[in-house]
């Protein structure tokens, strides 16, 4: 009994009359307008009394009225929005945005008639069935009604017949509330195939995920590089700092002003970075540092690095030059990860149509310590150098680690 009670009476089954109330509520501008195209057939009686096949004919021009009206692209957002809040479908079975293409617009067409053609026929029928229905529960107790015209209609002139109209009204309300349950139950399962997304819907939902994971991964990459950058750097001065804390006092200042500067530097990029995951912006707004500021990193990786620079960097587009100075970051933070103090060569070699750079340093005596994602820094270099339509690459060569990249200038287009 009680999930019977729950199909007809239940939260959803009263979210989704509500729904069909709303589609006979849509759908009276269009049966207004069917009953005026009508008017001249109906002999001169009042527009709201005439006949019922006039009331049927305005519903049936109603109809094509409101599926020419669902054409248009913003019909399926509001659509859809009445159908997540009331239906008790799941959201991600719904499309998304306006209905573009000819399949998605004649879906959504279909759907608006549906929902406003069935709406009217269940909103008429809560607004007459129920008092028409209470009115024959209490005909055994209201002599009143019984001599009404009401009572004469039904020729009640025996007592069984009077007392028949409470089992009978309260059919008609059940019988009101199985249809409507029905009906709301049978939109349901029309939603998501006249609402859900087209294949056209689906491509544009993926390239956007797409486009969000692009986002996601460059800010990814320049936190890495920065922060993992400064950590490497810091850890690597104040290293040499300690060891040299009572012997070389020089040594030590240059080294904490150069843990000063990195920080100081870090900290701006940082701040860049999470300006923009809190608004938000897409990866466009993402300005970082570019190769006007390599001095400051190399002083910041500490005296045992040089760095060789052919051909005016100033002339290098700013989209090359900001990846061009990441890469050149993270192979210094490798070189100070795992080269353990010793020299760091640099070549940046420019010419007409490429930038070319090359960090070495010599491999370690003992195997690095791996870590226990495998890291991501190289990745990232390939990332930076496959997305400007160049090369990068890096391994043990010549007794060296080698880090190579080849930035064409054309790829800052």
């Amino acid at each position: 009994m009680r999930p019977f009670r729950g199909a007809l009476f239940g939260r959803r089954a009263r979210l989704r009359w509500l729904h069909l109330i709303l589609g006979g509520a849509l759908f009276m501008p269009y049966w207004l307008v069917g009953t005026v195209i009508l008017a001249p057939l109906s002999d001169g009686q009042p527009m709201f009394s005439s006949g019922l096949a006039t009331q049927l004919g305005a519903y049936a021009v109603g109809l094509p009225l409101a599926a020419v009206t669902a054409l248009f692209p913003l019909a399926r957002p509001m659509s859809v929005a009445a159908a997540r809040a009331l239906c008790g479908v799941a959201a991600d079975r719904f499309a998304d945005g306006p209905a573009r293409g000819r399949d998605a617009k004649t879906r959504t067409a279909g759907w608006f008639t549906l929902h406003v053609g069935t709406g009217a026929l269940v909103s008429g029928a809560s607004l007459a069935v129920p008092p028409f229905a209470v009115s024959l529960m209490a005909l055994p107790f209201s002599s009143a009604l019984r001599d009404s015209e009401f009572g004469r209609f039904w020729g009640l002139d025996q007592v069984w017949l009077i007392w028949a109209g409470i089992p009978a009204g309260l059919s008609m309300l059940v019988a009101l509330a199985a249809v409507a349950a029905a009906t709301g139950a049978f939109l349901a399962r029309q939603a998501p195939s006249l609402l859900g997304p087209s294949p056209a819907d689906r491509l544009a939902a993926a390239e956007r995920r797409a486009a969000e994971l692009a986002v996601r991964n460059r800010l990814a990459r320049e936190l890495h590089d920065s922060v993992g950058h400064a950590l490497s750097a810091v850890t690597l001065q104040a290293s040499a700092a300690r060891r040299v804390l009572d012997s070389d006092v020089e040594f030590v200042r240059e080294a904490l002003a150069a843990i000063e500067e990195t920080t100081r530097r870090t900290v701006g990029e940082l701040d860049s970075v999470l300006g923009l995951l809190r608004r938000g912006e897409d990866e466009g707004d993402l300005a970082g540092p570019g190769l006007d500021a390599l001095d400051a990193l190399v002083r910041g990786a500490g005296p045992r690095v040089a760095l060789t620079v052919t051909g005016a960097l100033d002339r290098v587009p700013e989209p090359v030059s900001r990846e061009a100075y990441r890469i050149v970051q993270e192979g210094l933070t490798n070189a100070a990860r795992y080269a353990c103090g010793a020299p760091v060569t640099g070549r940046l070699a420019l010419d007409d149509d490429e930038l070319e750079i090359t960090m070495e340093n010599p491999m370690p005596a003992g195997a690095p310590v791996a870590r226990p994602d495998g890291g991501r820094g190289l990745l990232g270099v390939q990332e930076r150098a496959r997305l400007l339509g160049g090369t990068a690459e890096a391994g043990p060569a010549d007794g060296v680690w080698r880090l190579t990249a080849r930035l064409p200038l054309a790829g800052a287009r």
